[in-house]
């Protein structure tokens, strides 16, 4: 298991900072772990777990956000 910076979430995501802040605010992506002081980071199987997730959705034919469009 390793941690993830913000910029390799964004990487492995192709989502916005202001994205996967959302997504967490509305419970649809993985929460981050503290580092200490200003620090965050997320737990690397986690945000790979959301990935499959989102790739599983797509080819069940279910819509990833019930509500929203993802790009």
């Amino acid at each position: 298991m390793r941690f993830l910076r913000l910029k390799e979430v964004i990487e492995l995501t192709g989502l916005s900072r202001s994205t996967i802040y959302k997504y967490i605010e509305d419970g649809l992506f993985p929460r981050s772990v503290s580092l200490g002081g200003r620090a965050v980071a997320w737990i690397d199987q986690e945000v790979h777990d959301w990935v499959l997730a989102r790739i599983e959705e797509r080819d069940q034919g279910k819509p990833v956000f019930s509500d929203r469009v993802v790009a």
